[in-house]
């Protein structure tokens, strides 16, 4: 059975003419506020539909108001309090940017929240903006991963190429070692640490601490005999054991599949079904060699954009008027999706990512990429407000009652 997660940015509506004459339209409060009135109308309806997960994303400072989510996490805990069936989560945090404690609390208060009801999302970080910005203490810069943009790194001249590998290998180490923190503070009672991050600080000298008491009702090696704080215990572990799902969004890096192998992370795929499916054979492969055994397909998870409607050119007007300018301004703008200004809705459409026409063509052309890589999680992305909320509902209604119980019978995983 496919569990179809909704990602929810959300985007603040407005004309292309608005965003100019309005700038920075991403602080516009009064539309910002609309947008979150709005809200509850999706959140409900997908938990009410039986959709199995909703999540937001992690990116910041934008100023054109396409992306404007800054803190999933809060996100989360507002939907939780509003639903009872479908899980809430992030698609995910940035950790190579990140504080891995703060993400390893956040994720637990969420957990419990929503009554176990959760899932956790990671990403490496390619918006240069603000990865670079928020991520500086730690040395992070974004990254496209160069072993995925092979036609882009070959337009580059020599230097340039040697110093985006580097910095994709800086970002990848950080990513790591971020997300080891995050599992080590879910499931060991104290954590120390040598690394980017020293625990205790300073790691030699420690923490001088009062707080005797510590010593008998903190963590076992907590507090040393001479008062010092040598490691601290994160509190509170998630209410799921040993923690909540984690998925991490991969894009163009076969690396991170090969990561995510081992470790039974649910890699998400922002790509094209030819390397979704090349990386879903990877995946089983690596998960295998750390004594996971995985059909193809099962614990993966593919991303599509989309629309439905009666007719097919009613669904290219909807992609015209809800997915064009997005699509334009950032994606092009800042990934390797080309566009064709002479042909808009064609350039969205054949990008390979968008699923567009009647609910009858929507299901066949799903079915098709089911039979190159049958995952068992299928991530929805609507460019809600600029979609409005009852058109992004009836959306999910068409999918769930024409596209999914196709997607069931080729997915025979557990429900």
């Amino acid at each position: 059975m496919v569990k179809v997660i909704l990602q929810l940015y959300p985007q603040v509506r407005a004309t292309r003419e608005e965003r100019i004459a309005q700038r920075p339209l991403g602080r516009d409060a009064e539309r910002y506020q609309a947008l979150i009135r709005e809200m509850p109308t999706i959140v409900r309806a997908a938990d009410e539909l039986g959709l199995w997960g909703i999540s937001s994303i992690e990116h910041h400072f934008h100023s054109e108001g396409y992306e404007v989510g800054p803190n999933p996490g809060l996100l989360d805990a507002y939907w939780a309090a509003m639903t009872t069936r479908i899980r809430v989560g992030q698609l995910g945090w940035t950790m190579s940017a990140q504080n891995p404690f703060r993400v390893a609390e956040d994720v637990a208060i969420i957990d419990h929240l929503s009554g176990g009801r959760s899932f956790c999302g990671f990403s490496r970080g390619y918006q240069a903006r603000w990865t670079n910005i928020i991520g500086q203490h730690l040395g992070t810069r974004a990254t496209l991963s160069p072993s995925g943009t092979q036609d882009k790194m070959a337009e580059l001249d020599e230097a340039t190429r040697a110093a985006r590998i580097s910095d994709d290998q800086v970002n990848r180490e950080i990513f790591e070692e971020n997300v080891e923190l995050v599992l080590q503070s879910w499931t060991q009672d104290s954590v120390e640490a040598k690394g980017r991050w020293q625990v205790p600080y300073p790691y030699e000298e420690g923490v001088d601490w009062t707080m005797t008491a510590t010593r008998e009702l903190g963590a076992p090696g907590e507090m040393d005999e001479n008062g010092k704080i040598r490691r601290v215990s994160v509190t509170p572990s998630p209410l799921t054991k040993p923690y909540p799902p984690v998925f991490v969004s991969s894009n163009a890096s076969k690396e991170t599949i090969e990561y995510c192998g081992p470790r039974g992370f649910i890699p998400t795929y922002f790509s094209k079904i030819e390397r979704a499916a090349e990386f879903g054979a990877a995946y089983v492969h690596a998960a295998a060699a750390g004594g996971r055994t995985y059909a193809l397909g099962q614990n993966q998870a593919l991303v599509r954009w989309g629309q439905m409607a009666d007719t097919e050119d009613e669904a290219r007007r909807m992609v015209a008027e809800y997915d064009v300018d997005i699509f334009r301004d950032l994606y092009a703008g800042t990934t390797p999706m080309k566009f064709d200004p002479d042909n808009p809705v064609d350039s969205v459409v054949n990008s390979g990512l968008w699923v567009v026409g009647t609910p009858e063509q929507v299901r066949d052309q799903y079915v098709e990429l089911w039979r190159q890589l049958p995952a068992e999680y299928v991530v929805l992305i609507y460019h809600w407000a600029q979609q409005p909320a009852e058109s992004v509902v009836r959306q999910l209604e068409l999918f769930m009652q024409h596209v999914k119980p196709a997607l069931d019978e080729m997915t025979p995983y557990e429900a």
